[in-house]
């Protein structure tokens, strides 16, 4: 895994975590809230837009401390990733979902681990398959030069 990621790739790999995630949770969470889609749809984006701030800057100080101190990205780091990622929005997150629904701070909290639950593996899962992906985009680029 490299840590020498451009703004512009960070930004690219943060927007399709989100986009993904936009399609597989707008419609999970209208089911499940017995929410018009549009509704859950609008807070499901501006969660995203919370979220893909947070990705971008996460992402870079992580990467950059895993670089400071020699650390092997390997499945426990990436555990650690995903703890500390979500840990991070839900902080971020819970208040806002709350005002924005009219819901407790305790229902929010209940609502974000219920989704937590899903991210968790998404976030593990994403971030694994997109730097499998690119370390053979970089190595072929890297070959063909």
């Amino acid at each position: 895994m490299s840590a020498n990621k451009s703004i512009t790739e960070r930004i690219f790999q943060a927007i399709g975590f989100e986009l993904l995630a936009i399609l597989i949770c707008t419609p999970l969470l209208a089911w499940i809230m017995d929410k018009p889609m549009l509704e859950m749809g609008v807070v499901t984006l501006v969660i995203a837009a919370l979220a893909l701030a947070w990705n971008v800057v996460f992402n870079g100080l992580f990467d950059r401390l895993l670089k400071r101190f020699a650390i092997a990205h390997n499945a426990w780091v990436r555990v650690v990733h995903a703890l500390l990622f979500e840990g991070g929005l839900v902080a971020l997150g819970v208040p806002l979902i709350a005002w924005w629904l009219n819901i407790s701070l305790w229902q929010a909290f209940l609502l974000d681990i219920g989704v937590l639950l899903f991210f968790l593996p998404y976030t593990y899962v994403y971030h694994w398959v997109y730097d499998v992906v690119r370390e053979r985009v970089v190595m072929r680029q890297t070959c063909v030069q």
